[in-house]
């Protein structure tokens, strides 16, 4: 039997997603051990979780049991958080999952699904995954979006949804609330993937339920610390979340999870104080790599920053730092091959990666 000719064609022919390297992986491979890497190459949270989510994890008693399939809990919590009613949100193991969630309610073999890169790479993984197509609307050189040219993409492909990041991901550029307005008033849901609002405080959260096509995405993975715990939720109007319900899996969310979340949003206050250190440290980092011949950052109000690199040499930058066990991110992609990005660490990290980056940047004016 040919097991390749019962498997989806579309499958078979589909790129995969290509993840970050495992922290133990990359120990391994550097032969460095883990306290003498400085990984800034997945955005994630430099101070953890709150302790007092550590501290609930040790707590909790009923790992045995099933977690409750509505998350009513954590659903009420982040209601008081966000401002929404409980009846608008939906968890999911990562906002990820909201993601594959609602190209799987929406839909069809062949259908469109609009998107402007460079961007997050979930939205074309997953409308492949899906059957669907993905028209994109490429950002400008300041990464801007044209409104007008997503609205005429909808129109012509008849596209049922538009993700957009805001911040956006690589870039870390906002859209403007006005254009977010805007796009409501076309024939699509509007999916504004809002991951790293905490850090740039803007935020179109007030607006679901007003626009009956407008979804809006967050995560606990950034601002809280808890990416490894796969935690994110999505707020949506009462005409979509009825049918999402439906097709949630019953037990999507681990109690780890739930357990650390419901934790993180009562010490919230602590959390944000960690925010606004790695949004002074962003702005320090920028000016900093501003001052780097060579490297050209671009302004971001996430806790990364992309930034291209002269002469085509992102590749050998980012391998000659991952020599001294500094990761960054870089791209292989269209518009991104003379990228890398950073993300914000602490200020001793940061200090050591732009100590390197100023030690790259000396060695190739001399070469």
């Amino acid at each position: 039997m040919d097991i390749a000719n019962l498997i989806r064609p579309d499958l078979a022919a589909l790129e995969p997603y290509t993840p970050i390297v495992p922290f133990e992986a990359l120990s391994a491979r550097l032969g460095r051990p883990a306290d003498q890497i400085i990984k800034l190459d997945a955005n994630e949270n430099p101070y953890g979780p709150s302790p007092r989510a550590v501290a609930a994890l040790v707590r909790y008693p009923h790992y045995a049991i099933y977690p409750d399939p509505d998350q009513t809990p954590l659903r009420q919590a982040i209601s008081q958080y966000i401002g929404q009613p409980v009846e608008r949100i939906l968890c999911g193991n990562g906002s990820d999952e909201i993601i594959d969630l609602l190209m799987r309610l929406f839909l069809s073999p062949g259908d469109a699904v609009v998107e402007a890169p460079p961007t997050f790479g979930m939205y074309s993984f997953n409308t492949g995954v899906v059957g669907g197509r993905v028209v994109q609307v490429p950002r400008d050189e300041h990464w801007r979006v044209d409104i007008e040219q997503v609205a005429e993409a909808v129109e012509s492909s008849r596209a049922k949804l538009v993700f957009l990041p805001s911040p956006n991901n690589p870039d870390g550029s906002v859209l403007p609330r006005a254009a977010i307005e805007q796009l409501l008033q076309l024939p699509v849901i509007l999916v504004i993937d809002e991951a790293y609002a905490e850090f740039s405080g803007h935020s179109v959260a007030d607006l679901v339920g007003l626009a009956p096509n407008l979804v809006v995405l967050r995560t606990f993975s950034k601002w809280a610390g808890l990416a490894g715990l796969r935690i994110g939720y999505g707020l949506l109007p009462e005409a979509i979340i009825q049918h999402l319900w439906k097709i949630k899996p019953p037990y999507n969310i681990n109690m780890a999870a739930v357990v650390a979340a419901i934790a993180s949003l009562e010490d919230a206050e602590y959390l944000m104080g960690t925010v606004r250190k790695i949004v002074a440290e962003r702005e320090r980092v920028f000016a900093e790599i501003q001052r780097i011949d060579g490297l050209l950052p671009s302004p971001s109000q996430a806790n990364f920053i992309l930034m291209r690199v002269a002469n085509g040499r992102a590749k050998e930058l980012h391998q000659a730092l991952e020599q001294q066990g500094i990761l960054l991110r870089h791209y292989n992609k269209p518009g991104l091959r003379d990228c890398v990005r950073i993300s914000i660490g602490t200020p001793a990290q940061n200090d050591t990666a732009l100590a390197a980056l100023r030690d790259w940047s000396a060695k190739e004016q001399l070469s």
